[in-house]
Order: C-alpha cells, then sequence, then structure tokens
C-alpha cells in the first residue's frame, strides 16, 4: 500500500499516520522545504509541490500510489489536480485505487441550528465554500470517468494536539463570544485519519460528515478547558460587538447541526465523540502541547 497525500499538513499528517504500518509507504507533498524536512522526521517522504508543477521526482512517486488523499484548497482557478492531470490521473497513477477529498461543512451553508445530513442541498454563501463545492464535484465526476471510488470528506472544525482550546487559553487568545444560539461541531483530528482508514479499507465512495456527536457553543469549549486547567475564563463578549476579521465572522454567519449517523450506520466509531472527554484526554494526556 502506497499512500499519497497532497497537502499534507495538520489533516493530513494525521492520515499519514492512520495509514502507518509495516510496508506501507506514505508520502506527502508540502508548498516549503522546511515543512518537508518536518514531514520526512515523522516518516512521510516528502515532495515540494507549489500548485502549478508537478516535477520529475514526485511523478515518479506517484505511480506506485494505491491511495490518494487531496488535501490542497481550492482556488479561482478550481483543484490543483483536477486542473493538471484530470483524467490523465489514471496514466499518472496506475495503481490507484481509492481517493479521499478533503472538504469542509462549510459547504451546506447555513441553516439557523436545524440538524442536517448528507442528502439535504449544498447552499454555499462564501467564496471558499462555492470553490469547495465545485472541486467535490469534480472528483466525484474524475472518480466515474477512471473508475476509481472517490470519498468527500466534509469535516467540522478540526482541532487536537497543538490546536485546541488549552493553547489559546496559554497564549492568551482565547475568546468566549456570545452569539444567541449559535452553535459549531467539530472533530478531532485523529479522528479524521480514522475515518479515511476506515474508508478506504473498504473502498467506498461517495460523501460523508466527519464530525463529532454534539454541536455545542463555541463559548462552552473555552470554558471547559479554562476548568480544567484551573484558570479563569475569559470575560464573556457579545458576538455584534466584537472585532473580528471578515473570515472569522463569516464563520458565525453559518449555523447547523451537521448529523455523523452516516458513517455510524457503517459501523464506524468514532473514538472522540464529543469535545468534554476529548478535551480531558488531550490535558491529562499532556498532549494538548504536540
Amino acid at each position: 500500500m502506497h499512500m499519497m497525500i497532497f497537502g499534507c499538513g495538520y489533516s493530513g499528517t494525521a492520515i499519514a499516520k492512520s495509514f502507518a504500518k509495516p510496508g506501507a509507504r506514505l508520502s506527502g507533498t508540502t508548498r516549503s522545504s522546511e515543512k518537508a524536512a518536518s514531514l520526512q522526521s515523522d516518516g512521510i517522504e516528502a515532495f515540494v509541490f507549489d500548485g502549478d508543477t508537478i516535477d520529475a521526482a514526485l511523478l515518479d512517486a506517484m505511480k506506485s500510489a494505491t491511495h490518494l488523499v487531496q488535501s490542497i484548497a481550492p482556488g479561482k482557478t478550481g483543484d490543483p489536480l483536477i486542473r493538471l492531470l484530470g483524467t490523465d490521473i489514471r496514466a499518472a497513477m496506475p495503481k490507484l485505487e481509492w481517493i479521499g477529498y478533503l472538504s469542509t461543512v462549510g459547504v451546506y451553508g447555513d441553516h439557523r441550528g436545524a440538524w442536517i445530513d448528507e442528502d439535504i442541498s449544498v447552499h454555499p454563501v462564501s467564496a471558499r465554500s462555492v470553490e469547495r463545492v465545485e472541486a467535490e464535484d469534480a472528483w466525484l465526476a474524475l472518480g466515474v470517468a477512471v473508475g476509481v471510488p472517490v470519498a468527500v470528506l466534509r469535516l467540522a472544525g478540526i482541532y487536537g494536539p497543538g490546536r485546541n482550546a488549552f493553547c489559546n487559553l496559554d497564549k492568551g487568545t482565547a475568546r468566549r463570544l456570545i452569539k444567541k444560539d449559535q452553535v459549531f461541531n467539530r472533530i478531532r483530528v485523529e479522528d479524521i485519519g480514522a475515518v479515511s482508514l476506515f474508508l478506504a479499507d473498504r473502498g467506498l465512495g461517495g460523501i460523508y460528515n466527519v464530525t463529532d456527536d454534539e454541536p455545542a457553543p463555541p463559548q462552552d469549549i473555552v470554558a471547559e478547558a479554562a476548568r480544567l486547567m484551573g484558570v479563569e475564563p475569559p470575560p464573556e463578549q457579545p458576538f455584534e460587538t466584537a472585532e473580528l476579521s471578515p473570515m472569522a465572522r463569516s464563520f458565525y454567519g453559518e449555523n447547523k447541526r451537521v448529523s455523523n449517523a452516516r458513517l455510524r450506520s457503517l459501523g464506524f466509531a468514532f473514538r472522540y465523540p464529543e469535545y468534554r472527554m476529548s478535551l480531558a484526554d488531550l490535558w491529562s494526556s499532556g498532549r494538548w502541547k504536540a
């Protein structure tokens, strides 16, 4: 088995670790030589890829890849791999058996706090979510064209070792913004890796929400982390008067409860199904610092 991950960042590295087993080859791309060195230290064969040119060394590695995960965000010109390879991906990766595409629950848009699943129509609001929908459609169509199952993983807000409320409290950047009835789903990064392995092992394509069980107000996560740390949480701030970047404010323009029932119906068991036990695990193990 040879797993090739385009855009092997935080989630991609967790996926690589899930696929690590005797005899497995793990490869990943990144945009800089510094990050490539970091991947190498994690046991991942690293290639620098700028999104525009696939060099000879990367092309050669792709020939033996049996599994592909595409984690690079699309842009105005679309998905970089679709743009560069299209249906030629079969020639570039002749042994390919399964493709995973990392997307976002942001493609659903705003549903005023209602529960939604994969069967509901997407209504992306932001330009980046519109681009994600276009990329999802392109990958699903490509999978049909080349005869390879494509699993679209719609990810909730990602956290885990090194990226969590403890880190924000420790740095003094944590905030408790209050917007009436606002909730978000989230997902522990290790569960993204586990879902990818689960679907790949079964050769499953389709669309899957990768999210925890319990959508919750964001201020509750900060308060729970502060409780575990034994520190005072930051004061509550009304969302309406808070100073936020346009991107941060846009996240609060979408309110929904995202169901993971499809994955559960297949027999997948989340290791971190809700934030309280997950935060307790991060804190007690000391892995919150990464």
